[in-house]
């Protein structure tokens, strides 16, 4: 089975780097194969809880190296919840790649473990008679709280509902969980990977990107 890794999260912030430089990212230094999988940049600023600044993946398997520099990019800069990452928040940002694996009918909307699976639900809109689907990342109900019913009804509101949630409704739902490996690099992280192993830190228009870098972007 195919884990997420530091290099792919090394490759993302390549990939963002060299969106800023006008450059090719450097080769990915992991093997290509066919998987979903999902980009997400969180910024945290003065030791603050990392907030989210884009998340966006493909629930369908794909190329891997392919797949992670465009979502790398889509998710820093074309996620329509939040404005383009700029280049000054490189040095704030972390990355965190995702593998998804095991998809499993679930039984019922309370059939998945919080922390362990991430959801898809899909279901009929009662007011307007249209389908939506949404999803959750293993980790968002843990990180935020939640429980399964809460976590159900915000992922609903996700999808574009907006009506009435009633028990028959969230009984309607038909839930597909999965599982994924993940990996998390903070910028200072990824700096310290490129020394190690290129011999020098990451420059745009030939200035080291670190905590006061004002380019500009």
């Amino acid at each position: 089975m195919v884990v997420a890794t530091e290099e792919m999260a090394v490759y993302c912030f390549d990939t963002l780097v060299a969106h800023f430089t006008g450059d090719q990212p450097p080769p990915p230094a992991f093997e290509d194969g066919n998987h979903p999988l999902f980009v997400t940049w969180k910024k945290a600023t003065n030791g603050s809880e990392p907030r989210l600044r884009g998340c966006i993946g493909t629930l369908e398997p794909r190329q891997i190296v392919s797949g992670f520099k465009d979502y790398a990019l889509t998710s820093a800069l074309r996620d329509r919840r939040f404005p383009p990452i700029q280049s000054k928040e490189l040095p704030t940002l972390e990355c965190t790649v995702s593998i998804l694996t095991d998809y499993e009918t679930a039984e019922g909307y309370l059939d998945w473990e919080v922390g362990k699976h991430g959801l898809i639900i899909e279901f009929t809109d009662p007011d307007y008679n249209i389908r939506r689907s949404a999803t959750y990342l293993p980790e968002v109900a843990s990180h935020e709280g939640w429980g399964h019913i809460e976590t159900i009804d915000t992922l609903m509101k996700k999808a574009g509902y907006h009506g009435s949630i009633t028990e028959s409704l969230r009984k309607k739902l038909r839930v597909t969980r999965y599982q994924s490996t993940l990996y998390t690099m903070h910028y200072g992280e990824y700096v310290a990977y490129v020394k190690k192993n290129r011999g020098a830190a990451p420059t745009i228009n030939g200035v080291p990107v670190f905590n006061g870098f004002k380019p500009g972007h």
